[in-house]
């Protein structure tokens, strides 16, 4: 197995203005179904948690169990989703997750009791995985490199509006069917529609050329790229594709045995840390539990449910800024460390405000408004950046390999979090979960700070060049 590239990559003429750029922005918008529906099924706890507890009889560990249940199927959905979206193709791989997400749906939708809900939300899990590693992919794979890192961002600009829809609706049909028994019920049922959309949408999209590629069909791969590129770019691009062809042949092997290889290695790591890291940060304990945080802080239950939609809109305004103002004009690597930092002071800020003020009104809105600014700041620096990152890092013919790894990675600290946060709340406090969230903050930003590359700027080819000759670089 080779370790060093043995071809230069093809220098690429500018993507022109023409009909191919609207082309790729209804891919973009179908594809991106997929993290509409991974916002919403892993922010709809967030309101549905408190009635579904009155009426299955949850207790803190149940609840925990619940809540992370989904993440435990994501986490085997991100392994298993790599592999299986190298084997059928990002868009096949799409189409069967679509169906997944509908039948998951169903399942919590009508479920008699705690353990069919535990099943379900497993799959629905699956399908969260497997979206969350196929999407950034599939997306990073159709675009052009100097506009890549704002459309593969637009997958978590779907994430944070599946969230923010997620509370919105939450919000609404409390207030308006709050007395219903099964209320949560209703607010599970939504996911449904997006699942539908998803399904119909890639029915209609092409394959990503960079797979059709790797498994020689190179006509193909020139009339996907014919349909998303100027002419004489798609040739280029094709050109510059086929150079890279002997080392992506030299690493056949999509699997463990390409840990062998150092580079691959130390990317590997890279990525899994990353992945983890951003799950550190906590920000999924306020998009799963922002409620219940809200209510201890101060609010009461019915405010506190409409407080937290101002969670949802601080994380859809800064990936906004991000994706529009940010992430093509400032390095993958300098905003995410940068990033690790902001967060990092936010924690502070959190645990200092919840150990320092009396319970009441100044308590909660302090909390509420250091919580959205932490959001805010997540959302700018972090999210789309990491989800980007994380897509751009391994070669072709690992990419669903490195990324179904780190994702699984991601998904269980994530799932390991939203178990132990209720438990963590009851015995310490809101000061004692941010706490926790600070220390683990200031040890991401420490290890980042020496490993992690940058990875925008060049295209797949070109960085997966530089990768390979210098892995210990930071560029």
């Amino acid at each position: 197995m080779s370790e060093t590239p043995s071809a230069a990559p093809v220098e690429l003429p500018a993507d022109r203005p023409g009909p191919h750029r609207r082309r790729l922005t209804w891919v973009a918008v179908a594809a991106t179904f997929g993290g509409l529906l991974f916002g919403y099924d892993t922010g709809v706890i967030n309101g549905a948690l408190e009635p579904m507890s009155a009426e299955l009889g949850l207790t803190p560990l149940t609840e925990g169990f619940v809540t992370s249940s989904l993440l435990i199927g994501a986490a085997i959905g991100a392994y298993v989703g790599g592999h299986w979206s190298d084997t059928v193709g990002r868009r096949r791989a799409l189409v069967q997750v679509a169906v997944l997400f509908f039948i998951g749906t169903v399942g919590c939708v009508f479920t008699p009791g705690v353990a069919v809900l535990l099943v379900a939300r497993v799959a629905l899990g699956f399908a969260v995985g497997a979206a969350s590693v196929t999407v950034p992919v599939y997306l990073a794979e159709m675009s052009p490199a100097e506009r890549r890192g704002a459309f593969s961002g637009r997958n978590e600009l779907a994430i944070v509006v599946g969230q923010f829809l997620a509370f919105l609706i939450n919000a609404v049909i409390a207030n308006l069917w709050g007395e219903h028994e099964g209320v949560w019920r209703y607010m599970l049922a939504i996911c449904a529609v997006p699942a539908v959309c998803l399904f119909i949408g890639m029915l209609r999209m092409p394959e990503s050329p960079r797979w059709l590629l790797a498994k020689g069909q190179e006509d193909e791969a020139l009339a996907v790229l014919e349909q998303v590129r100027a002419p004489e770019r798609a040739a280029a691009e094709l050109a510059e594709m086929a150079t890279t062809r002997q080392r992506q042949d030299a690493v056949r092997a999509m699997g463990w045995s390409s840990v062998a290889v150092p580079w691959v290695r130390r990317i590997l790591f890279v990525g899994i840390f990353l992945a983890v890291a951003q799950q550190l940060t906590g920000i999924n304990s306020i998009m799963y539990y922002g409620t219940q945080m809200l209510t201890e802080a101060g609010f009461s239950a019915s405010a506190a449910i409409v407080a937290n939609v101002a969670n949802g809109a601080l994380a859809v305004a800064g990936t906004v800024v991000c994706l529009f103002f940010v992430i093509e004009q400032v390095s993958r690597r300098r905003l995410i460390l940068t990033g690790f930092v902001l967060t990092t002071v936010c924690h502070l800020l959190i645990m200092i405000a919840a150990f320092v003020l009396p319970a009441g009104e100044v308590r909660a809105w302090c909390v509420l408004v250091l919580c959205v600014t932490f959001v805010f700041c997540m959302q700018l620096a972090l999210n789309a950046p990491v989800w980007v990152c994380l897509s751009e890092l391994f070669p072709l013919r690992l990419r669903g390999f490195g990324m179904g790894v780190s994702v699984l990675c991601g998904w269980l600290a994530n799932a390991a979090i939203a178990f132990l946060v209720p438990i963590l709340r009851e015995v310490f406090g809101l000061q004692g979960v941010f706490g926790t969230f600070f220390v683990l903050g200031v040890v991401a930003f420490a290890v980042l700070l020496r490993v992690l590359p940058n990875t925008s700027g060049a295209s797949l080819e070109a960085l997966e060049t530089k990768l390979a000759r210098s892995p210990r670089a930071v560029f």
